[in-house]
């Protein structure tokens, strides 16, 4: 069995591929997880190969109920809203943040594809070969660890309703790709709002909640510097604002991460992401009617936008 197995990773597409065979999932806004299970051991392990086990305690005794047969389930860590909508900020909100402080037993496991089961490598296979023993392998009526459902129809039918429904979007499967490591278009995202990472490069503090920040300054990556594209100030509560604060004032920065003349601009070191939803990104490169989701680690291989040269 693999000591670990690097993600596949799905390819940001406009449009609904209009040729091929294609599965459909719904896009999961949480985290990404394999759920590595062996006899008498159970491992979590993030996409940039941090072991979370202790944080997600739920999904472990989950886990454990599934074994003692050998598998690895690739999936996403979520908390519900009362919707029934997947929320990163609930989840971010969970796990209280950087450093592992607390754990997140509220949180659910939405299975969706299985690498290895019972000795054996699944990752040759097709895609829709490795679907049915994922089915096989997963209780329907799983309370914890769940199956991420196909949905069945048309794709740009599918996502319009998705969108409808507030959520984020969806995932298309090439149902006859083996399993790859890396972004090589197998899988696609399709959403249904513009939504990205942007690295967190400084802020502003808050003229009117005493100890909180009143904008987050962020950065897109263009080639190996990274570029200034404005701020968000809105998306987040005052608690969060305040929590934002400590955890950034940690980590000033000596030097600047951009080139930015901003008086009251307080820079940290360039070691969060923060998912942005935003309308567009302007011919000056400035974010528009941008709004807060989440802070991640960059350290965790996460998605930051590339603007182009």
């Amino acid at each position: 069995m693999p000591d670990r197995v690097e993600p596949c990773l799905a390819l940001l597409a406009k449009r609904v591929p209009a040729a091929g065979d294609w599965a459909f999932e719904i896009k999961w806004d949480g985290y990404r997880l394999a759920v590595q299970i062996e006899p008498g051991r159970v491992r979590i392990i993030t996409r940039g190969g941090h072991d979370w086990t202790h944080r997600f305690p739920a999904i472990e005794a989950a886990a454990k109920v599934l074994g003692p047969t050998t598998m690895i389930l690739d999936g996403e860590a979520v908390v519900l809203d009362d919707g029934g909508r997947s929320n990163y900020g609930m989840l971010q909100a969970a796990l209280g943040g950087r450093g592992g402080k607390r754990v997140a037993g509220e949180a659910l496991f939405y299975a969706f594809d299985l690498l290895y089961f019972d000795g054996h490598d699944l990752r040759g296979m097709e895609q829709r070969e490795r679907r049915a023993m994922l089915e096989d392998a997963i209780d329907e009526g799983g309370t914890v660890i769940r199956l991420s459902e196909a949905v069945e129809g048309e794709g740009a039918a599918i996502l319009a309703h998705v969108c409808k429904l507030g959520l984020e979007g969806i995932i298309a499967k090439d149902r006859r790709a083996p399993y790859r490591s890396g972004r090589r278009g197998d899988w696609l995202k399709l959403k249904c709002i513009q939504s990205d990472g942007f690295i967190v490069v400084g802020f502003e503090l808050s003229t009117k909640v005493p100890g909180a920040i009143s904008r987050l300054l962020l950065a897109a990556r263009r080639g190996d510097e990274l570029v200034y594209v404005g701020g968000v100030g809105t998306g987040f509560t005052d608690k969060m604002a305040r929590d934002l604060r400590k955890q950034l004032a940690a980590m000033r920065a000596k030097v600047p991460p951009v080139a930015l003349n901003r008086k009251n601009a307080v820079f940290c070191e360039p070691a969060f992401v923060a998912e942005v939803t935003y309308t567009e990104i302007t011919s000056d490169r400035k974010l528009r009617h941008p709004s807060f989701k989440g802070l991640r680690e960059l350290a965790d291989n996460v998605d930051v936008h590339e603007l182009k040269e």
